[in-house]
């Protein structure tokens, strides 16, 4: 299952969901119901299943859409099934078990509950109890006691779930760094996100190459301004930075309302040219500037890199997470939706 909720992690949606079909996904897995309807609104067919709900969700517009959902509490079982029986159809549903994470899903012994009604609704004819699954807390660390104490208590959920008469289709619980550093926790399905991209989720295991990940996306822009500016010029709101000679400064027309990090402010990592810089003074809403120093021959059009793969020496999103105290997976899903995305490798 690849997982595309978040706009395809950044990456567009529809785009990934193409892509990772292609590439040979069988499932594709959703946050929202929103995200579900969008993929079908872009002629996606195909396994989809939605996990995230809240009471009054138009169940009856997701089943109808064909869309798996996934049922955590007794509420959403109910709504669904209410959704299927005015339909007239049967609604498949994945049950989710809360081992550990404490999250959404059944917990404890709210499990026995859930699954004891859902069955009696399957007797009726008003859902199909598709699948069992649940969410690691420590995937990226597959000795961690509780990764083996989760296994554990998903076993016994999915053990549970036969025993009561279930014709379970798939069992699945293994996310990205599940699914690259423990392959006993494989089951049936696999869900991937973060490494659906070539990004690693484990960093501290290894860079992508390390797992044969090569990252999706290059983020760049073309410089707005280049300019002289003396020594002991302040740049950006507040002169947190401060020219040390005469320079070059760029500026670069993107800023947090684009998703770069606020807190990027004098910190976060660009290349120009092959030149690595550094952000100098704070990020604006719509812009930041360069220092480039004082031999720099920038001009306006010129195009920097924010990130990408790492090949070509550019800083990676990885890069980006490490400079402002974040994760690789925040840098790149914050990318706005003002930002052009240009798709390569494959028909648009």
């Amino acid at each position: 299952m690849a997982v595309v909720k978040a706009d395809g992690y950044g990456h567009g949606l529809v785009p990934s969901a193409r892509a990772a079909v292609s590439g040979g996904a069988t499932w594709l897995g959703v946050a929202q119901v929103s995200e579900a309807f969008a993929l079908r609104s872009g002629g996606v067919d195909g396994r989809v299943v939605s996990w995230l709900h809240v009471p009054g969700t138009d169940f009856a517009a997701a089943i109808t859409a064909d869309i798996d959902l996934s049922v955590s509490a007794l509420w959403s079982l109910t709504e669904v099934a209410d959704a299927a029986r005015t339909l007239g159809v049967t609604a498949r549903i994945h049950l989710k078990v809360d081992t550990g994470l404490g999250r959404n899903g059944a917990f404890g012994e709210d499990w026995p509950i859930l699954l004891k009604a859902a069955r009696r609704l399957e007797a009726e004819g008003t859902v199909q109890i598709v699948g069992v699954w649940s969410h690691f807390v420590y995937a990226d660390e597959p000795t961690h006691p509780t990764v083996l104490s989760q296994l554990e208590r998903f076993r016994e959920a999915v053990r549970d779930a036969e025993q009561a008469g279930c014709d379970l289709e798939v069992r699945h619980i293994a996310n990205s760094a599940a699914t690259l550093t423990n392959p006993g926790a494989a089951f049936d399905l696999v869900r991937p996100g973060l490494a659906v991209y070539g990004l690693s989720p484990v960093p501290s295991l290894g860079d992508p190459q390390f797992f044969g990940l090569t990252p999706a996306m290059t983020l760049s822009a073309d410089l707005a301004v280049t300019k002289r500016i003396p020594a002991g010029q302040g740049l950006s709101y507040g002169h947190q930075y401060v020219t040390s000679q005469d320079t070059m400064v760029g500026l670069v027309p993107m800023g947090y309302a684009d998703g770069i990090p606020r807190n990027a402010t004098n910190v976060g990592p660009v290349s120009l040219a092959g030149a690595r810089h550094t952000v100098a003074g704070r990020v604006c809403m719509d812009q930041f500037i360069l220092d480039l120093g004082p031999r720099s021959q920038a001009q306006a059009g010129d195009l920097v890199t924010l990130f990408g793969s790492g090949i070509s020496g550019e800083p990676t999103a990885q890069d980006w997470a490490q400079a402002t105290g974040t994760i690789s997976y925040e840098i790149i899903t914050r990318v706005g939706v003002r930002v052009p995305r240009i798709y390569t490798g494959g028909q648009q």
